[in-house]
């Protein structure tokens, strides 16, 4: 060993040694940490040797130790004591040779206590590696309802496919979105290859975002990795350099700080303003129609789609309400594969306000806003906060409601059947709306739930076996394949009599938003939380809700739904309100208190009124999937 390498040795641990010195905290405990009573441990799971990332070490195993070392493994002792001389001899063969010799560590809740090697350990963090091998044990909590521990176990699932530990997230599932996002199913496990370059992104990742204090999330940086990846596609990111890596972020930057799981700001009327107070309120710059072309873009078409047909209605009723003042335009057959190539056509074909009106359209949406933040981007899908566009929806629920009412009143032997499709957010708040309608006229009604995308099931096989006649059918007609069950029809091999029909009328929604648009409205609702995007979800009281009843409905029953469609409509009343019981017992238990619109979106629960469940992605449909995907209950996925 050179004399010059050994006076390097020794300015490098008195360096150190000073810097230690300053640290007012010295190591956690991993001993003195387990004896709080509050933790509780079922066990230890040796681990094998892992490779250890060095900013997740906090402390050592026993106390023994702890006092040599500050908080950030500074060296502390004297410099002439033995055990700085170790210290300087350990430095000098890791400049000569490396440090190859594994440590001996415990890991509990994804933090790594030394045993053996804490002088490596300090030495290798001095000169700034990243990670050190060790022979690793795991030890257990117990499980209990606390977040922390719930997020932890979704790790241990994780790191049993993916042998990665360096990942930190804030909100439960981000684990498993994580596995999706990178195009694995839930239980497949990462080849070696695989998790080197996961972990080649991620790095580069890491120091794009420590280096660029403009990007920044409200949680862990990997929250952000996470928003980023479901903006971009996994495949692409691997594929770029760390320049273009560091272009995407800037341009996402608002996105970034969004928390996973973050709910959007919802805005309730088209009177309701979302934002912060403007400086001068009556100051509004309007935007030219002569400038305004709006281009809508579905995933089906008319002919084989009742979504895609009401949303035609709407962009029809758009340009007859505004005549020549504005041009409208469709595209038909998007799929996430070319959403993003059509969108750039509607643009480049002189389109600046797009809607596209189906929620598995949304990633692509999402990536063209940041990518033309020229072009107000709105897509029609529910609690998803986004801040580079807009999302759309219907409170549906409150038609539904009035569905209920009908066919409690009608039922004659009490059962009623309800075809559900999609197990998505406000599916939820519609099955328990319309069996709570169902049970305020007529307290004995149960609600037979069945599901259309369901795999090898008819749901006709349940109404049948239990002699149900009144039906809660699709919301919608669909020209190509035209039926009469739609809405509330009593079944009937021979005769099928529809009773009343809830209507999405999206021509209201799409005039009112361009009206607002014309008035310069758009920069009223701007919010001024980093952490929510926007999300209008207009209802009766916007006209973009209706209920039609046919001339078979009595006239008694005409009269009570619309007595209430009327209080729904003015506000005075909210299904959702009072005393509410699930299957699973009581979920309200105060007279007085309504849902909040955010518990109404994100309902898991079932009525009690109500036979049937709310069933998993596995039960479902390929063609089911992309729906469910991105809009389904934390339940379903």
């Amino acid at each position: 060993m050179s004399l010059g390498l050994s006076a390097e040795a020794h300015d490098e641990y008195l360096k150190y040694m000073k810097s230690g010195k300053k640290e007012k905290e010295g190591l956690e405990v991993l001993d003195e940490l387990l004896e709080d009573p509050n933790i509780l441990t079922v066990g230890e799971v040796p681990l094998g040797l892992v490779q250890i990332p060095l900013d997740q070490i906090a402390g050592t195993k026993t106390s023994a130790r702890s006092t040599s070392f500050s908080k950030s493994f500074y060296p502390l002792l004297p410099e002439k004591s033995e055990f700085a001389q170790k210290w300087m001899n350990l430095y000098c063969a890791h400049i000569e040779e490396g440090i190859r010799e594994p440590i001996k560590a415990y890991e509990f809740m994804n933090r790594f206590y030394v045993e053996e090697g804490n002088k490596r350990v300090s030495v290798l963090k001095c000169v700034g590696a990243v990670t050190v091998d060790g022979m690793v044990t795991r030890i257990l909590p117990a499980r209990t309802r606390k977040k922390e521990v719930r997020i932890y176990y979704e790790f241990v699932d994780f790191y049993r496919l993916s042998r990665i530990n360096d990942l930190n997230f804030s909100e439960e599932g981000s684990f498993a979105r994580l596995q999706r996002l990178v195009g694995k199913r839930p239980d497949e496990k990462w080849t070696e290859d695989e998790r080197k370059d996961f972990q080649a992104l991620h790095w580069r990742f890491k120091k794009i975002y420590e280096e660029r204090k403009e990007i920044s999330s409200t949680g862990t940086e990997d929250d952000a990795l996470l928003t980023l990846l479901s903006v971009y596609d996994y495949p692409e990111l691997l594929n770029m350099s760390i320049l273009e890596l560091k272009e995407k972020m800037l341009k996402s930057r608002e996105e970034l700080k969004l928390t996973e799981g973050s709910t959007p700001e919802l805005h309730m009327s088209p009177e309701d303003t979302a934002g912060k107070k403007r400086l001068f309120p009556n100051l509004r710059i309007p935007v030219s129609t002569s400038r305004m072309k709006a281009a809508f873009i579905h995933e089906k078409t008319v002919k084989t789609s009742a979504w895609t047909y009401a949303h035609e209605l709407g962009r029809l009723h758009l340009q007859r309400a505004f005549d020549e003042e504005i041009h409208t335009s469709c595209y038909d057959g998007a799929t996430e594969e070319n959403i993003e190539i059509l969108i750039e056509k509607s643009i480049e074909e002189g389109n600046n306000l797009i809607f596209t009106t189906s929620p598995p359209l949304l990633k692509g949406s999402l990536k063209m806003a940041i990518e033309h933040p020229e072009v107000k981007i709105l897509n029609c899908s529910l609690n998803t906060s986004h801040k580079y566009i807009r999302t759309y929806y219907a409170r549906m629920y409150e038609a539904k409601f009035l569905m209920g009412a009908i066919a409690g009143a009608m039922t004659e032997n009490d059962k009623i059947g309800y075809l559900a499709d999609y197990p998505i957010y406000g599916m939820t708040a519609n099955i328990n709306a319309f069996a709570l309608g169902a049970k305020m006229v007529n307290p004995r009604a149960k609600v037979y739930l069945e599901w259309t995308k369901l795999k090898d099931h008819d749901p006709f096989d349940t109404f049948r076996r239990e002699s149900i006649s009144y039906i809660s059918g699709q919301d919608m007609i669909t020209p190509k394949a035209a039926s009469r069950y739609f809405g509330i029809y009593r079944y009937d091999i021979n005769d099928t009599v529809n009773l009343a029909m809830p209507v999405w009328h999206w021509g209201k929604f799409y005039e009112q938003m361009i009206r607002r648009l014309m008035k310069g409205s758009w920069q009223d609702d701007e919010i001024s939380d980093k952490t929510r995007g926007l999300n209008y979800w207009w209802g009766m009281s916007a006209g973009v809700i209706e209920v039609i009843c046919s001339k078979h409905l009595p006239i008694g029953t005409a009269r009570l739904i619309d007595l209430l469609k009327n209080t729904i409509s003015s506000g005075n009343f909210n299904p959702f309100e009072g005393v509410l019981y699930s299957q699973e017992g009581i979920v309200n238990r105060d007279p007085a208190m309504e849902l909040s619109p955010e518990e109404i979106i994100t309902m898991d629960w079932l009525a009690e009124n109500v036979i049937g469940r709310i069933p998993k992605m596995e039960d479902l449909v390929d063609q089911a999937k992309p729906v469910v995907t991105t809009q389904g209950l934390g339940g379903t996925v």
